[in-house]
């Protein structure tokens, strides 16, 4: 800082009172660096010691366990051995002067 005549001339350093170093820069990229890492790592970490009791919580545990039980919901609705049953159940339900069709292996009931 110097003075020349009634003005007073300061430095930027002497200005923002402290160094222009880019140090700060450097910890946050460190700091963001490392904890990514170490969420990586307790990430990766508790996948790898999966029991099988977890592994029922993911889907493809879940897909697994349900074509084990063989509970599966994948089934036709309409085989030879429903319509036998629904047949009789819309008969029920039926009104009288409906004609019950059947038009590629579906039941038309038309009113």
């Amino acid at each position: 800082m110097h003075k020349e005549g009634d003005e007073i001339h300061v430095t930027d350093t002497e200005a923002s009172g402290g160094s222009k170093e880019g140090v700060v820069r450097w910890v946050l990229l460190g700091g963001t660096l490392l904890v990514i890492l170490l969420l990586s790592v307790t990430w990766i970490t508790g996948a790898l010691t999966q029991g099988d009791i977890e592994e029922e919580a993911t889907v493809s545990g879940e897909i697994r366990s349900t074509e084990d039980d063989g509970d599966g919901t994948d089934s036709i609705i309409g085989t030879d051995a429903d319509v036998g049953s629904t047949q009789t159940e819309l008969g029920d339900t039926a009104g009288e002067g409906d004609q019950t069709t059947t038009e590629n292996g579906i039941e038309v009931i038309e009113n």
